[in-house]
């Protein structure tokens, strides 16, 4: 089956292809964005001597509650959110989310955050790719991978009162497992999103899928970093 994509006629796998690849690419827009934005808000806010004041006040807690709470009121009423809506929460996120990354400053040396930044994007880069061309259908994994992050989050939970610093690194290694497959597992799904023809419905829902689909990819970038650090930081003590 062929269909007319501009001047050539393309078949359909074809057309699929390129409209996965054009919504792609503005799921990464945005998602670069996101980053750009939290980490530019992080450093400014360490080097202005703020970081400490928000970490050391229930303000700290406040932007954590209202980080959560936009995660889950945008994954929840993206569909019926205005395009609008849910690029001003996505920046909102991105940059109250500096904020309280600003804190990593106090306890790690630039030089290691840096590092540990290019190896994050190495591994994302990597698992990306992975996610793009592989065959194998990820969903088996994609679902143990979500199990693991909720044991991840109640291991930690607990470990606030344990303080068990054995506990403290098995969460970090399986969080890095954990986050690396979650993000060929959303890559993956971005593009079947891509295929099965989210570009056909408008400009609205192109946009509201790519600004989920940047949270989500944003989210996986940020916790795999935050992982990477207990084992790449230099700690400023």
């Amino acid at each position: 089956m062929n269909a007319q994509y501009g001047t050539s006629s393309l078949t359909m796998a074809q057309v699929r292809q390129e409209a996965s690849t054009v919504f792609l690419a503005k799921v990464f827009n945005w998602m670069a964005l996101g980053l750009g934005l939290t980490g530019i808000v992080a450093f400014l806010t360490a080097h202005s001597g703020l970081a400490m004041a928000i970490v050391a006040t229930p303000l700290f807690f406040v932007l954590i509650l209202a980080e959560l709470g936009i995660v889950f009121y945008l994954s929840a009423r993206i569909d019926k959110m205005q395009p609008g809506t849910a690029t001003g929460l996505f920046i909102g996120y991105s940059f109250l989310n500096g904020l309280t990354l600003s804190a990593i400053f106090l306890a790690y040396t630039s030089a290691s955050i840096a590092g540990t930044f290019f190896i994050t994007a190495g591994m994302f880069g990597a698992m990306a790719v992975y996610g793009l061309i592989t065959k194998r259908d990820l969903s088996a994994m994609g679902s143990f991978m979500f199990m693991g992050l909720i044991g991840i989050i109640l291991a930690s939970i607990v470990n606030i009162f344990l303080k068990s610093s054995a506990l403290y690194w098995t969460i970090s290694v399986i969080g890095v497992l954990v986050f690396v497959g979650l993000t060929a597992w959303d890559v993956q799904k971005l593009k079947n999103m891509g295929e099965q023809g989210i570009m056909e419905q408008g400009e609205a829902a192109i946009r509201r899928g790519a600004i989920i689909g940047a949270l989500a990819l944003y989210l996986d970038f940020i916790n795999l970093f935050l992982m990477l650090l207990r084992f790449f930081g230099g700690s400023r003590e």
